[in-house]
């Protein structure tokens, strides 16, 4: 898949696994990729897959909220 399609992807599968909006998963995804967490997708197809999406969805709700325990589902 695309670089782009890969983010929709981890995007798509943090609404799901995780019960947010689009909004919130768009939101997550877009502090990642600021952080550059996904530069390394952009250049390597083969991180682009849909088992690599669904660890990285995990790793970006994770991330994301160990900077905001107050949200942290547990």
């Amino acid at each position: 898949m695309t670089y782009e399609e890969y983010l929709d992807e981890v995007t798509t599968l943090l609404t799901e696994m995780y019960k947010l909006n689009d909004e919130a998963a768009i939101k997550y995804v877009m502090r990642a990729q600021a952080a550059e967490y996904f530069s390394p997708h952009d250049d390597h197809e083969e991180m682009r897959t849909l088992d690599r999406a669904m660890k990285d969805a995990k790793i970006v709700y994770e991330t994301r909220n160990k900077s905001r325990p107050e949200i942290y589902k547990k």
